[in-house]
């Protein structure tokens, strides 16, 4: 039971990684600050900031979050976002005093090494604007009326702002309480330029949808590497033949190895069950290999498939061709050249992307019951673990799946999942302005209402399984 936890966190980080990841890396692409990279839900329990963003460690697997600059769905930002606006600025002047030397030179730390940059910063400003004329004739710049020897750049407008309203106000608090009742004009200007609320439409689109996206364009890369590992694959190989259907009376026999259907080669059980479905009832002409008294002989046979009603991949019944004969279950391990990896990589996600959408569908028309279709962490783990034991490409394999699945539920159109947003933005481009904030709240609420009863539906499915 550990192993099957263990695995299924380690899956879901890596997917939840390649999740945020995509938020993070278009964001920071199109200028945005992004103020947090958490693996897990809070309480933090580890972190590390790294330029802009702290990378950290929640407490609470199986999930994760990008925390980008801005509210999101006030109109214009509060007094506590500003002022936290202002504490990401501190950090970024005492990180970059720290990269100089400087801080450690000092001996002072947090707000008294802030006071004292500001005291820096006034006093060389003070002397630029004294030689102000001189200065304009220099074709060098004057390192003395600079911070460059404290941050090893100048400060930016922002950090301009606080640095000089913390020397007027003499504390580091006392300014961060000024700046936020006052919202200076250059202050709020730079938050709007780095703020996600304050992007545009079509910049904030394509930064919410790169979650799912990463997960999707995941899901072949893995693939890929299935293939080229080697996948295990069900042999078309007999192991029971129904004597009450077509295959019996043709003269298929448990043990028989079908290599062909009309005359193209076959090595899946696979290829075998489509061909027998996709053939519409018409006579199916099957090369044989059977093992008789120890040599291996080919038979002809020919079998005309009955339509019959039978329980599906989705957990509906629907009439299927069918001849009556089920796997053995011998597998063989199937390696593909990494050139033939990568097509049959997409194709094969192709396709199990379209069986996923399928599913949805026939789970929202009501064709195949939710209690059979749907699992939470319990069944997670569970198949989690029985991949482990199976071996790296079942893993890779359930891996490709999940990241399919989390990839395509995110995008539905639900309030708190990326697809809810996304909705959000569309509503905007056809009004030409945003939702009120007052119809983003319900939305967001009844959002939240929706998840939490859906969590509960499947972790109490989950353990109805485990007892019943």
């Amino acid at each position: 039971m550990i192993t099957s936890i263990v695995a299924a966190v380690l899956i879901f980080a890596i997917l939840i990684i390649v999740h945020e990841a995509g938020h993070f890396l278009v964001a920071k692409r199109l200028g945005v600050r992004v103020l947090r990279f958490s693996i897990g839900y809070p309480p933090r329990i580890f972190g590390i900031r790294r330029g802009e963003t702290d990378y950290a460690i929640g407490a609470t697997p199986l999930g994760g979050y990008v925390r980008m600059l801005g509210d999101e769905i006030a109109d214009e930002p509060s007094p506590e976002t500003i002022t936290g606006y202002l504490e990401e600025l501190k950090l970024d002047l005492l990180e970059a005093a720290q990269s100089t030397g400087w801080l450690g030179r000092s001996g002072a730390s947090g707000d008294e090494a802030l006071a004292a940059i500001a005291g820096e910063f006034a006093g060389r400003v003070a002397i630029a604007n004294e030689f102000d004329g001189r200065a304009a004739a220099l074709t060098e710049p004057n390192r003395a009326t600079t911070l460059a020897p404290v941050l090893g750049r100048e400060p930016k407008a922002g950090e301009a702002i606080l640095l000089r309203e913390i020397a007027r106000a003499g504390t580091v608090k006392l300014a961060l309480e000024k700046l936020a009742a006052s919202r200076p004009a250059g202050l709020i200007r730079e938050f709007n330029q780095r703020a996600f609320p304050s992007q545009s439409l079509g910049r904030r689109f394509a930064i919410v949808l790169a979650g799912p996206a990463a997960n999707i364009l995941f899901a072949p890369l893995l693939m890929i590497m299935v293939f080229m590992i080697g996948l295990p694959t069900p042999l078309p190989v007999l192991g029971t033949v129904d004597a009450s259907m077509p295959g019996y009376a043709a003269g298929l026999r448990p043990g028989d190895q079908i290599t062909a259907v009309n005359g193209q080669a076959i090595d899946s059980w696979e290829e075998f069950s489509r061909m027998v479905k996709r053939g519409h009832g018409e006579p199916l002409f099957l090369s044989v290999k059977r093992i008789v008294k120890g040599a291996a002989a080919t038979l002809q046979v020919t079998v005309r498939p009955r339509l019959q009603t039978v329980e599906t991949v989705y957990g509906d019944r629907e009439p299927t061709w069918i001849i009556g004969v089920t796997p053995s279950g011998l597998e063989a391990t199937r390696k593909l050249s990494p050139l033939r990896a990568v097509g049959a990589g997409f194709v094969e996600t192709g396709r199990m992307g379209a069986t996923l959408f399928i599913g949805i569908a026939k789970i929202i028309e009501g064709a195949t019951p939710a209690r059979e279709a749907l699992g939470g962490p319990i069944m997670i783990a569970q198949i989690a673990g029985k991949e482990v034991h199976q071996g790296l490409a079942d893993v890779a394999l359930f891996m490709v799946t999940v990241s399919l699945e989390l990839g395509v539920i995110n995008l539905l159109p639900v309030p708190l999942l990326d697809g809810g947003h996304l909705l959000f933005f569309v509503i905007e481009a056809a009004r030409g302005e945003p939702l009120k904030l007052r119809h983003r709240e319900i939305a967001m609420q009844v959002g939240l209402f929706l998840l939490a009863i859906l969590m509960a539906f499947v972790i109490l499915n989950d353990i109805s399984r485990l007892v019943g």
